[in-house]
């Protein structure tokens, strides 16, 4: 495949992506140590102008990556509790009279920011989710007929735990659907566990994460990154990924036109992290599993055979033939 830089984007860019890139995922792993690929996942979903599911259980530090996340951005950073009384207009504001003035004016919810953590969010009734749901794909607030803008870069960090559903509501599958991608922290390694235990260590202390860029300058990023080169053989093998995992029998519902399109952005934002002005199928194999793997719903007799979704992403990526580089 012939690596050609996409229109506006250019060597110099790439690099100092590539060099900002590493500053942020440094600052980022001040505060939440040996968790690299996890971090650099992230990163690829707020350039992307994407969103994070966390499946993970409790205090592996699925609140101190997001809020660090927020403290190298240089961005607002806002937290909601999930819970069963929790209302729509508690995650995305209200309208309030003022007696003072006579006026009702809009008060914003706690999504207006740039790194919004949703805890536990499955703890949420049905219309309290829809309402993020709106805020997520439309990156709006429509309240009262009049619609409100998010800050820019939004990024969503929605956590789950899938170890205690009591008093839990599914998410459905068109929420999942907007999740860029899913992905799970985990218990840390030893050394770096000793290191988190150690007194006076910084892990977890997200305060003193460094400010490293601003949100101008991401949202600037993700502009730019969205016209990178991506080759017709790629396209064509995320689509054949795509048709296969629908074609699948284990699977009763495969990967939507708008998962494919989600997988194009994050490897586009991959390529450059790496160094790279164009894909190669390597990043999309990366990515395939985190970006379409909660997207798709297993048959029930694949249930009961013990199967998950990663697997079948897996064998779908072993069976759909690789593109070649052009002359081979």
């Amino acid at each position: 495949m012939t690596a050609v830089a996409g229109p506006g984007i250019g060597e110099r860019d790439i690099a100092a992506f590539r060099h900002l890139h590493g500053q942020v995922g440094d600052a980022i792993e001040t505060a939440v140590r040996g968790k690299r690929p996890v971090v650099d996942l992230v990163l690829v979903a707020m350039f992307a102008g994407g969103h994070v599911l966390l499946e993970d259980v409790p205090g592996t530090g699925k609140t101190t990556l997001a809020r660090a996340v927020a403290g190298a951005l240089g961005g607002l950073s806002r937290r909601v509790q999930f819970t069963p009384d929790l209302l729509p207009s508690d995650v995305t504001g209200t309208s309030v009279y003022d007696p003072r003035s006579g006026q009702v004016n809009f008060r914003p919810g706690p999504v207006f920011a740039n790194v919004v953590l949703a805890d536990e969010i499955n703890r949420a009734a049905a219309k309290t989710q829809s309402a993020l749901l709106e805020v997520m794909e439309e990156r709006t607030v429509t309240v009262d007929g009049v619609g409100h803008t998010v800050p820019e870069p939004f990024l969503v960090v929605a956590t789950q735990n899938p170890i205690d559903l009591d008093g839990t509501y599914r998410l459905p599958e068109a929420q999942l659907d907007r999740f860029m991608l899913r992905t799970s922290i985990g218990y840390p390694e030893a050394g770096f566990e000793l290191d988190v235990l150690r007194p006076g260590s910084s892990a977890g202390r997200v305060g003193q994460v460094p400010t490293v860029t601003s949100p101008a300058v991401v949202a600037q990023y993700g502009r730019l990154l969205s016209t990178l080169h991506v080759a017709e053989p790629i396209l064509r093998y995320i689509s054949d990924l795509g048709i296969a995992t629908r074609e699948n029998p284990k699977l009763r519902l495969g990967a939507s036109t708008r998962g494919l399109r989600a997988l194009v952005r994050a490897v586009q934002v991959y390529a450059a992290a790496q160094g790279r002005h164009f894909v190669v199928p390597s990043d999309v194999q990366r990515l395939v599993g985190p970006v379409l793997a909660h997207r798709l719903v297993l048959t029930r007799e694949a249930l009961l055979a013990g199967a998950t979704t990663e697997d079948v992403v897996a064998e779908v990526v072993d069976r759909v033939p690789v593109p070649r580089p052009q002359g081979q």
